[in-house]
C-alpha cells in the first residue's frame, strides 16, 4: 500500500495519505488503497476510530491531474473521441465508491486537513463524519470552473443548497476557519493545535462500544441517504466525465498540453480564458 499508510495505535486506526512528494495528489492506486485501509480497519475487533490525515504539507491537492491533462492522446481521464461515456463512468464510479467507503464504514472516521484538500482532496475529507481543520488549511473544489464535477458531492449534504452552489458555482477555495463558520466542516483550530484537537476528538468517540458508534453512526447515514444521495451520486460522476469531454473540457486539455498544467489552471482559476471560444479573455473584458 505504497500510497496510503496504515497503522493501529491501541483504539484508533490511522490511515494516512502517503504521496507527500506531490502533496498527496490522487494517484490511479490511491482509492482502492483508502478502501483497503478502511476495511482493514472494520476488521479489527480492536479498532473503535479511525484518523484520516495526509503526509507532508498538505492533506490532499486533488487527483494527480497533471499527468491526465498534459499528457497527449486518450489516458484514464481524457479518452480520445468520440468517448466512451460509461468507460468513464465506470472508472469514476469506482473511485467514488472507495472514497465512499470511509462515509460507510460502521465505525467514525476523524479527518484532519492542513494544508489543502481541494478539488478530489475535498470529496475524500468531506466523506468522512467528522473533519476538523487547521484555521489556514484551504478546502475548495476549483475544477467547477471547467473539468469537474465533485462526484461524492458531499457538499450539498454538508452545507445546504444556497452554500453549496455558492462554493460550486465559483470554483473558490475557502479557509478552515471559513469552511467551519459556514458549517462545511466540524471544527477549525489554529495549525499548531490541529493534531491534539483530532486527537482528543478521536479518543473521546474511542472509549464508545463499537456496535454504540456504528448504530448512531448508521441510523444519521440513513438520514442522508433517504435524500436521495446515491442517485445524486451517479449524475454528479456521468456530468463529471461529460464536463472533461465537453468542448470546454476539450479546450482546456490542448491548453495544458501546448502551455502547461500549471498555465491552464492559473487561467482556469483566475478568469481570464474563455475555455467555450478557446482564447483568452481580452482585459478589458475581464
Amino acid at each position: 500500500m505504497s500510497h496510503v499508510a496504515y497503522e493501529k495505535d491501541g483504539r484508533i486506526g490511522r490511515i494516512t495519505l502517503n504521496r507527500p512528494e506531490v502533496m498527496n495528489a490522487i494517484s490511479l492506486e490511491m482509492p482502492g488503497q483508502i478502501a483497503a485501509a478502511v476495511a482493514e480497519a472494520e476488521a479489527d475487533p480492536d479498532v473503535h476510530v479511525m484518523i484520516l490525515s495526509g503526509a507532508g504539507k498538505a492533506f490532499c491537492s486533488g487527483y494527480d491531474l497533471m499527468a491526465f491533462a498534459e499528457a497527449e492522446g486518450g489516458n484514464p481521464g481524457v479518452q480520445e473521441m468520440p468517448w466512451d461515456p460509461m468507460k468513464d463512468y465506470q472508472f469514476m464510479w469506482k473511485n467514488t465508491q472507495d472514497f465512499m467507503s470511509l462515509f460507510r464504514a460502521m465505525k467514525p472516521v476523524v479527518c484532519k486537513v492542513h494544508g489543502f484538500a481541494v478539488a478530489g482532496g475535498s470529496d475524500i475529507a468531506l466523506c468522512a463524519d467528522l473533519t476538523v481543520m487547521a484555521e489556514d488549511a484551504q478546502i475548495g473544489y476549483m475544477p467547477a470552473r471547467v473539468w469537474g464535477s465533485p462526484t461524492t458531492q458531499m457538499w450539498v449534504y454538508r452545507l445546504g443548497m444556497e452554500k453549496a452552489k455558492r462554493m460550486l458555482l465559483t470554483g473558490d477555495k475557502v479557509s478552515g476557519r471559513e469552511a467551519a463558520d459556514m458549517g462545511l466542516v466540524l471544527k477549525a483550530v489554529p495549525s499548531d493545535e490541529l493534531d491534539d484537537e483530532v486527537e482528543r476528538l478521536a479518543s473521546r468517540m474511542a472509549s464508545v462500544p463499537i456496535n454504540q458508534l456504528a448504530m448512531q453512526k448508521m441510523v444519521i447515514n440513513q438520514a442522508v441517504e433517504a435524500m436521495g444521495l446515491n442517485e445524486t451520486q451517479r449524475l454528479a460522476t456521468i456530468f463529471d466525465g461529460i464536463t472533461r469531454h465537453s468542448p470546454e473540457g476539450m479546450n482546456f486539455k490542448d491548453r495544458s498540453e501546448a502551455k502547461g498544467w500549471k498555465q491552464a489552471v492559473q487561467e482556469r482559476d483566475e478568469g481570464t480564458f474563455d475555455w467555450t471560444r478557446n482564447e483568452e479573455i481580452p482585459k478589458s473584458n475581464r
